[in-house]
């Protein structure tokens, strides 16, 4: 006798089966079909991984799932093949707070733009096109997360058909053009995932087959129509939305803000948990009010979504299968799942101006060579690092029986040409405040090799203009011919002891233009001519003094390397700068002299303390150069406890061991501002002459300090320590001068 569960109900199998001495199996009966519904919740859906955990333990085989936001993140990954506790360790070790970032790792950005992050460090840039300004369609792009589920699912990334995937899966998204929930049911399955999660005003929105898609959870957040059209006959939904809060937590107008939301997502969850029948299941973990966007304490939810499951568990039972059975559906879940393999050819396929080979000679994936996910999404994060970018992904692709690695880059949509802000505010509590406010307009994607033209303004106590073209000369962007122009104003001051005597005003401005190499991304190599005109006129001090006039003009050699993490608040990496300047007569300069300047930076981290050394040397061949070529010392971490540029010589050394420790954890969300407290020990000076320069003559001054990494760059709040007790204080927003 065959026994029908469709016919009969599982109960009625059950019973006639006993009945008649024979065993359900897959063989001998037509098994109930179980789609599993995972709803969104954002960080709430971890509870996702206990409930597939214990329906494991069941051994319940799922035959189909349907997921939204986090729903459609889990259930992706288990249709791909990766078991509840594949996708537990990989919750658990993703930084989300990381991730949740769209910034590139500092590691990964070209040399230019580290330049770009130390000058302009507001953390946001306005798009300009045709006239028009533009933002970003997101506060995420969602690039990081984007590349996690790339490297995650890449094993099936050649099954377009997501009925072809080891569990047949659909994923669900809002349609901001119709209003309509849209249900992905083929493409790319990392895509998909991502699309289904991108809550709007928070994640870009992602543009597939022309639907401009958002968070499913905005129109169908527990996709139970979206499984049942999936030819199932049992479902299994698992509801984990925010509760309604209570009237006495509706206490603020954000809560009451919330309220409304969930209201409106519940009224559509209520429209489908109503289509269920008495055969289906519904599991709602019990997890409280935790925040959806908490994602740094998700190992928290595995267990209140396991003991949901459990506490079905005599409603589940029935669906189970035998043990050899269910052995059979895991392999068949592991079975045909395509290891990546040779790549057979590499691309790249730019939707910009740019050559191809400019972007391919970027990355280390190459053909002949087998496809590792890791190299890749380096190699993507490399791409992403030209900061042209708001998603470059990869993919394997099948064509003309060969498999290669693709990669897909798409341009900005508030490109081509940026707008970035820079902020600086400096106050030493004795009445002397300094204060700019600085513009930078670029112009990217010129011609086929990349060009840029870059404009500065700043305004305020020490204003400038500066222009830069730069023009890589191969298609490899590493040898760069730069055209530069710049004029600035700064103030220069003379001190006796501890008071200003004089103060200079000094206007300058020059043309040049530089010859270089990139070195990777790692470092730099100018050389270059410059030709320029300058004054300086005393501010405060004897008026008697004249105005002076003074021409330059030379030669300058520059090496440059890079490979801090951060700029003001690293936790690795080294930074060094070494700098030959020679001035001329022939060039045009009034003075004949050289001087060289060398920077250097290490800095190791154990947990959350860091150490930073430093060794700055600096000094000046022939010495006939004026008080404007002088070397300064004096002002936070350049002896701290002596006012800004208080020392000013031809020759200059300064060391420093730099502590600090980071406090506070990482809760994973958008607009987390670490703190730092730390202080620093410091010894230097300067010398009229090279003969000086002895140990014994060295100064040392320590400081304390707390900062913090704002939306708007580094905030310091610090006290300096000289010699024989004198302290200064220090303000400083954007970030200390240099």
């Amino acid at each position: 006798m065959k026994c029908n569960a469709r016919q009969l109900g599982v109960l009625g199998l059950l019973s006639l089966c006993a009945l008649s001495g024979n065993a359900a199996t897959h063989e001998e009966a037509e098994w109930p079909r179980i789609g599993l519904v995972l709803g969104g919740g954002g960080a709430r859906g971890a509870a996702h991984i206990g409930v597939l955990r214990e329906l494991e333990r069941l051994r319940i085989p799922v035959d189909a799932i349907a997921g939204t936001s986090m729903g459609a993140i889990v259930g992706g990954l288990y249709a791909a093949g990766l078991s509840p506790d594949d996708i537990e360790n990989l919750m658990n070790s993703i930084d989300w707070a990381d991730a949740f970032n769209d910034d590139a790792r500092r590691e990964n950005l070209s040399f230019r733009r580290k330049q770009d992050d130390e000058s302009f460090l507001v953390k946001f840039e306005v798009g300009v096109r045709s006239g028009s300004l533009l933002l970003p369609k997101g506060i995420i792009q969602g690039q990081k997360l984007g590349l996690i589920l790339r490297e995650q699912t890449l094993q099936v990334s050649h099954i377009e058909d997501f009925d072809n995937l080891p569990v047949p899966f659909r994923a669900v998204a809002s349609d901001l053009n119709s209003g309509e929930a849209h249900v992905l049911r083929s493409g790319d399955l990392a895509m998909a995932m991502r699309a289904s999660m991108s809550a709007p005003g928070i994640f870009a929105p992602v543009t597939i087959d022309g639907a401009t898609l958002v968070d499913g959870g905005l129109v169908a957040n527990l996709p139970v129509e979206a499984v049942r059209e999936m030819d199932v006959d049992i479902i299994i939904a698992v509801d984990v939305e925010f509760p309604l809060y209570e009237p006495q937590e509706l206490d603020s107008a954000l809560a009451v803000t919330e309220q409304m939301l969930t209201i409106l997502i519940r009224r559509e969850t209520q429209r489908q948990l109503d289509t269920l029948s008495g055969r289906d299941v519904l599991i709602r973990p019990a997890i409280g009010n935790y925040a959806s966007t908490n994602f740094a304490d998700l190992h928290q939810l595995i267990g209140p979504g396991e003991a949901a499951a459990k506490a079905v568990a005599g409603q589940l039972a029935p669906f189970g299968v035998g043990e050899q059975e269910f052995d059979e559906y895991q392999a068949n879940r592991q079975s045909g799942l395509e290891r990546p393999g040779l790549a057979e050819f590499v691309r790249v396929v730019d939707d910009g101006p740019l050559l191809s080979s400019v972007l391919e000679a970027r990355i280390q994936s190459t053909a002949g060579q087998p496809i590792d996910p890791a190299v890749a999404s380096a190699d993507a994060a490399r791409l992403f690092g030209l900061a042209l970018y708001e998603d470059v992904s990869y993919r394997v692709v099948h064509e003309d029986a060969k498999v290669g690695l693709e990669f897909n880059t798409r341009r900005k949509s508030c490109g081509p040409n940026y707008l970035q802000f820079g902020l600086a505010l400096e106050d030493d509590f004795e009445g002397s405040a300094g204060f700019n406010v600085a513009g930078r307009y670029t112009r990217t994607g010129l011609n086929a090799l990349g060009a840029e033209w870059r404009n500065d303004v700043q305004l305020g106590t020490e204003p400038s203009l500066r222009t830069e073209f730069y023009q890589p000369l191969s298609f490899d962007s590493r040898y760069f011919v730069a055209p530069h122009a710049q004029a600035e104003k700064k103030n220069i001051n003379e001190f006796l002891g501890d008071q200003i005597i004089t103060r200079y005003r000094v206007g300058s401005g020059h043309v040049g233009v530089d010859l270089g190499r990139e070195l990777a991304n790692w470092g730099e190599v100018r050389l270059g001519v410059t030709r320029g005109r300058g004054s300086a006129e005393v501010k405060v001090g004897d008026p008697a003094l004249e105005r002076l006039e003074f021409d330059t003009g030379g030669l300058f050699a520059k090496f440059s390397y890079d490979m801090l993490d951060d700029a003001y608040f690293p936790t690795h990496g080294s930074k060094f700068d070494l700098v030959w300047e020679m001035s001329r007569p022939g060039f045009g300069a009034d003075s004949d002299f050289d001087t060289l300047h060398s920077e250097w930076t290490t800095v190791k981290s154990w947990g959350k303390n860091t150490f930073q050394l430093g060794l700055n040397l600096s000094t000046t061949i022939e010495s006939d150069n004026l008080i404007q070529d002088y070397f300064p010392l004096g002002g936070f971490l350049k002896l701290s406890g002596l006012d800004r540029g208080q020392l000013l010589g031809p020759h200059a050394g300064l060391a420093r061991l730099v502590y600090y420790r980071r406090f506070g954890e990482t809760g994973g969300g958008v607009f987390d501002f670490p703190l730092y407290l730390g202080g620093s020990l410091e010894a230097g000076n300067v010398w009229q002459d090279r003969s000086q320069v002895r140990f014994d003559s060295l100064i040392f001054n320590a400081s304390v300090f707390a900062g913090l990494d704002t939306f708007f760059g580094p905030l310091f709040l610090a006290t300096g320590f000289a010699e024989g007790g004198d302290a200064s204080f220090y303000l400083f927003l954007g970030a200390p001068p240099r």
